[in-house]
């Protein structure tokens, strides 16, 4: 994707449509407005706040403007715990005007919502997902409701991508509604796309990939493509224990995936060929049981009790990863370290975000849980470079992968 304003330049972006007129006109705006919700309290509103850029322009520029997002992961049935409408009041209050709720997707109160917007007017509808033709397999099903969406906009309505968290799906209010309206990145898939092109041509060095998380099998395809492209890979988290594990340490009752051992092993043989510094925690935090109040003791690597499980990097760990982190002039993040939710196995998390921030890399947090630590952990979002909105999405775009809501806007 080009970041250029013309669309000569590549591909249309919200400025050139609103440099064509909007005033009066429908726009559909795909956010992503995917919160974490404690009940009806959103305890994260960092991706709503990602989505007001876009969307304020358009409605200080007298859009009409219909936004479909989604929430969690329902089975394409309404159910009232992933309703949109604690975001919509949410929404409101940080774009200064009224955010009016459609109760349904595409349905009667949809159509009665879209049709009473007043110019610089806002509607949400309700959660996309709601519907199961959006992440429906079959394309003519999600077709019929790609065509429904653009109806609610009408003949000289337009569609704006904005949820970058999503432009790895092909669905229904991502993919194919942009296959029939007039079609603009946002500013926010504009910034991410920019962000994460910035990390893999020609990044500045040293670079450094911090690499945390559950599952190595999560970041295969990932690890693979950064082991041509890096200069330093730490690794963190559960998956570090299959690499532990893959070196010939005894790992006690941690997180470990068998199955991956021999794909381990490869990448480590893989770094050592290319060169790549690969950085394993030397220590950790070995719990009794999975608990945040479990009895705890810091182990070597290598010595980790058979009935205890690693929850967090220990002390000298902590020092060892911001040590390599120090001079990195590109740093990429993706989960974290630790199971920061417990606060006694959040200090490995802490200690490399603290790292970026008090380091002089350009450095992008992936998104995802990494997002959501910085957050947690009352850490300044302003020390960071960038802070991305889609944990899977940036690790396909480092995959290297095509990702199908960006390429239709290069339609």
């Amino acid at each position: 994707m080009t970041t250029s304003e013309s669309p000569d330049g590549g591909v249309a972006t919200v400025h050139d449509l609103l440099a064509e007129g909007v005033r009066g006109r429908r726009v559909l705006v795909r956010a992503d407005l995917n919160v974490p919700l404690d009940g009806q309290r959103i305890t994260d509103d960092g991706r709503v706040r990602a989505s007001l850029p876009t969307l304020s322009a358009l409605v200080a520029a007298g859009a009409r403007v219909v936004i479909a997002a989604h929430l969690g992961r329902p089975k394409g049935v309404p159910e009232e715990k992933f309703s949109l409408a604690p975001v919509a009041a949410r929404l409101g209050e940080l774009l200064g005007v009224e955010v009016a709720a459609a109760q349904d997707v595409v349905g009667p109160s949809a159509k009665a919502v879209v049709g009473g917007l007043a110019d610089g007017a806002v509607a949400l509808l309700e959660n996309v997902r709601f519907d199961p033709r959006e992440t429906s397999k079959d394309e003519a099903e999600r077709g019929a409701l790609a065509r429904e969406l653009a109806d609610l906009v009408g003949p000289d309505g337009a569609f704006v991508s904005d949820g970058f968290g999503v432009v790895h799906r092909k669905q229904a209010s991502v993919y194919d509604v942009a296959r029939l309206l007039p079609h603009y990145a946002g500013e926010l898939v504009l910034a991410e796309v920019t962000v994460l092109r910035r990390l893999t041509e020609e990044p500045a060095r040293p670079y450094a990939v911090v690499l945390g998380g559950a599952k190595v099998s999560d970041k295969l395809a990932v690890i693979e493509n950064l082991l041509t492209k890096v200069d330093r890979l730490l690794i963190g988290g559960g998956m570090a224990y299959t690499f532990l594990k893959a070196r010939g340490h005894e790992v006690g009752r941690s997180l470990l995936q068998t199955d991956q051992l021999e794909a381990v092993r490869g990448f480590i043989a893989e770094a050592e060929r290319r060169g790549v510094e690969l950085v394993l925690p030397v220590d950790v935090l070995a719990a009794t049981e999975f608990a945040p109040d479990a009895d705890v003791e810091v182990v070597s690597s290598d010595a980790i009790p058979a009935d205890r499980e690693g929850l967090d990097i220990g002390p000298r760990t902590r020092e060892l990863f911001a040590d390599r982190l120090a001079d990195a002039a590109t740093v990429f993040w993706n989960g974290p370290v630790g199971v920061f939710e417990f606060a006694a196995f959040a200090e490995g998390t802490r200690a490399v975000a603290t790292a970026l921030v008090e380091g002089k890399a350009f450095s992008v947090v992936g998104g995802g849980d990494s997002a959501a630590a910085v957050r947690a952990l009352g850490l300044p979002e302003d020390g960071f470079s960038h802070i991305s909105t889609g944990g899977g999405a940036s690790l396909e775009f480092l995959e290297g992968k095509v990702l199908p809501g960006v390429a239709v806007l290069e339609d």
